[in-house]
């Protein structure tokens, strides 16, 4: 399997983006985009069995991983560009897409905004729309008060895995424990404001690309209603529920890749 080292583009505005390329050079490219603490080593598991069939590409969102790290609040456009200006400056035309939590909303946005550059697209554990705003307001203020991520660490492992997972010392577990104590305030905050001021129910009509939306039975983050709304709104969407939490990827590993790899390899 050809694998490069993580590389960096810098995007109009001056972020630093991460990324890195596993899989063979003349295969298709599947873009993999991540949730809000968390960074590309959280497809780790995945990338073995996907880069069989696919050049998997993953980056780091800004605000996370070693990407830069700008104050302030974000927005799905703007995480949208990003990964535009990353395919433009790697010189992919198109590609596939898998979104998780964030990296759905992102999924979405270019599905709507530059369909010419997504073939087909996967929709995981995600929403058009999360609400309410002051939510998020109150989770931003909390967070950027405190001393540390510790807390939120923990608050985010609650809502992404299911009890038995917390109560032992589940590796997968600990992993993204790491990652989120390591995550920089901002780059959640910053991206929670993103998902608080995104509302994309009545745009996703406009995607074209084939796609499949993925949703957990037990999550309470994006909940399944939230992946039913998405693929009603889709034209000719379809929805897998698994029965998971939030990060379906991790506790329902192998039937996620399984369905993942099964639309993705379809003929057209």
């Amino acid at each position: 399997m050809d694998v490069m080292e993580t590389s960096f583009i810098t995007t109009g505005d001056g972020v630093r983006i991460a990324y890195r390329f596993d899989g063979p050079s003349e295969l298709p490219v599947l873009l993999l985009s991540n949730s809000i603490g968390t960074d590309l080593h959280m497809w780790d598991a995945e990338v073995p069995a996907l880069s069989e069939h696919f050049r998997v590409l993953r980056y780091d969102g800004r605000g996370h991983g070693d990407s830069g790290v700008p104050t302030g609040a974000y927005s799905v456009d703007r995480l949208g560009r990003d990964v535009l200006e990353l395919l433009d400056a790697l010189g992919l035309r198109r590609v596939h897409l898998l979104g998780l939590s964030l990296g759905g909303f992102v999924g979405q946005w270019l599905g709507i905004h530059a369909p010419e550059r997504v073939d087909r697209l996967v929709l995981a554990n995600t929403a058009a729309h999360v609400g309410p705003p002051e939510y998020f307001d109150g989770a931003i203020a909390e967070l950027l008060a405190a001393p540390d991520m510790d807390a939120t660490a923990e608050t985010f492992l609650r809502n992404w895995f299911p009890a038995q997972m917390l109560e032992t010392d589940n590796p997968a577990v600990e992993a993204f424990r790491r990652t989120l104590r390591a995550t920089k305030r901002e780059g959640v905050a910053g991206s929670w404001a993103a998902v608080r001021d995104a509302d994309l129910r009545r745009t996703i009509s406009l995607i074209g690309s084939p796609t499949l939306v993925i949703a957990g039975e037990h999550d309470t983050v994006t909940s399944a209603e939230h992946g039913k709304e998405i693929a009603a709104g889709i034209p000719g969407a379809r929805l897998r529920v698994l029965p998971a939490v939030h990060l379906s990827n991790v506790e329902q590993h192998e039937a996620f890749l399984d369905a993942v790899v099964t639309f993705l390899k379809e003929p057209a």
